[in-house]
């Protein structure tokens, strides 16, 4: 794609802005019709498909957040003049043509779509049909403005198409895709893992763990454990697992306090052999692929280990490599936990929920990432860019 000033890409962003305030009642008419459509009123899709005032509010704001940062093309990583006198300069490029696919979350047809942009990136949005509604108007709002601009609507283009033609677009695109982000459940990456020929970033998935130390304040380990678990059911940030350190004082006490707070938060309870020991009316873990699995629900497992290698091993087995915790007074311990535990964001007596582009100061994110390459956690604006080197010579030839 051509490359744009920053001057004209901000100039984008903000009759975007303008025109989102513009039409938001027609947007969230739009959303309604979508959430009539879904015919459910509760549970993690639902809570993602819904928009609103303050959600536009929210897709606004982001556009915002992005239009401020400093454009990410073009910035020099590295410099330095050879002995042979040729002059070498590493700068970031866009990447060209990124594709997204994700569940539900029409706001996401927002936030995408501004950080390609402002990174001079062309995106395709794969959103799923229980939001299309939403996703059309919204993508009819970026080609106004970037017509508005004197730019081209194919800049942000909304793919509606069913399975069997997304299975042939991500095996035969109509471009080069050089990023393919898939933004959703187990499923969703496994499809399009399988069938794409383009680079695919991994993203969405959570199954978070926090675990608690013998030498954890348990008053704070209660109150992570309540807004990681209860705060956003939908969030890829949410936590499902709870590992209880067997040699933590008052060990018996601490865990049925653990029950009636879920209790009272009207949060399911699952145990493994041990935990049920002590909290014998539970439902046991029915087996392995449960430390495997994303709740999405008001649901948690609760288990019992023997030492933080126990933990870590654990952790390191079963998570989704997004967030963990531990609850320790015990910064040696922590600092420990945090080098070994192989997860995108590891945390000392802090909620997973953090785990979001907005909350580390990131921005607007495209995807929380749990793959290795080319980066990890939050693909903010700076991390939707690649490099190139500029290599200056004057007659120079290799002997």
């Amino acid at each position: 794609m051509k490359l744009l000033k920053t001057k004209v890409k901000n100039s984008v962003l903000k009759s975007m802005m303008k025109i989102l305030d513009v039409r938001r009642e027609e947007i969230i008419k739009a959303n309604k019709a979508d959430l009539e459509a879904f015919g459910e009123t509760e549970g993690a899709m639902f809570d993602r498909l819904i928009l609103n005032d303050k959600k536009v509010d929210g897709m606004i704001l982001s556009i915002k957040e992005v239009m401020d940062q400093d454009d990410p093309v073009g910035q020099t990583i590295s410099h330095r003049i050879l002995d042979s006198g040729l002059d070498i300069t590493n700068k970031t490029a866009p990447f060209g043509n990124i594709m997204i696919i994700y569940e539900s979350r029409p706001d996401v047809t927002i936030e995408a779509a501004v950080l390609a942009f402002k990174a001079n990136n062309k995106i395709f949005l794969k959103g799923g049909k229980e939001a299309i509604r939403s996703n059309e108007l919204l993508v009819a709002c970026w080609h106004e403005a970037l017509k508005e601009n004197g730019l081209d609507t194919n800049w942000v283009e909304l793919l509606n198409l069913n399975r069997k033609e997304t299975q042939e677009f991500l095996k035969n695109p109509p471009v080069q895709l050089d990023l393919i982000v898939p933004r959703g459940g187990e499923r969703l990456i496994a499809f399009v893992k399988e069938h794409a020929t383009g680079a695919v970033l991994v993203s969405g998935r959570g199954n978070n763990f926090l675990y608690v130390s013998p030498e954890a304040d348990f008053e704070i380990a209660k109150k992570v454990i309540l807004n990681a678990k209860t705060d956003k059911i939908s969030g890829c940030n949410a936590l499902d697992k709870v590992l209880i350190d067997n040699k933590l004082p008052d060990y018996e006490n601490k865990l049925k306090e653990l029950q009636l707070m879920m209790k009272e938060h009207k949060v399911e309870i699952l145990v493994d052999d041990e935990v049920s020991n002590v909290l014998k009316d539970e439902s046991k873990i029915p087996g392995e692929d449960t430390w495997h699995e994303e709740f999405l629900s008001m649901k948690i497992a609760l288990g019992a280990v023997d030492g933080l290698d126990d933990a870590i091993d654990k952790i390191n087995h079963f998570s989704g490599g997004h967030s963990a915790v531990i609850i320790t007074k015990n910064k040696e311990e922590a600092l420990e936990f945090m080098q070994q535990v192989d997860s995108a964001a590891v945390y000392h007596n802090a909620s997973t929920r953090f785990t979001d582009g907005g909350q580390m100061g990131v921005g607007a994110e495209l995807a929380i990432s749990t793959d290795k390459l080319h980066h990890r956690g939050p693909l903010g604006l700076k991390q939707l860019v690649t490099n190139k080197y500029f290599v200056l010579g004057d007659g120079h030839i290799r002997e």
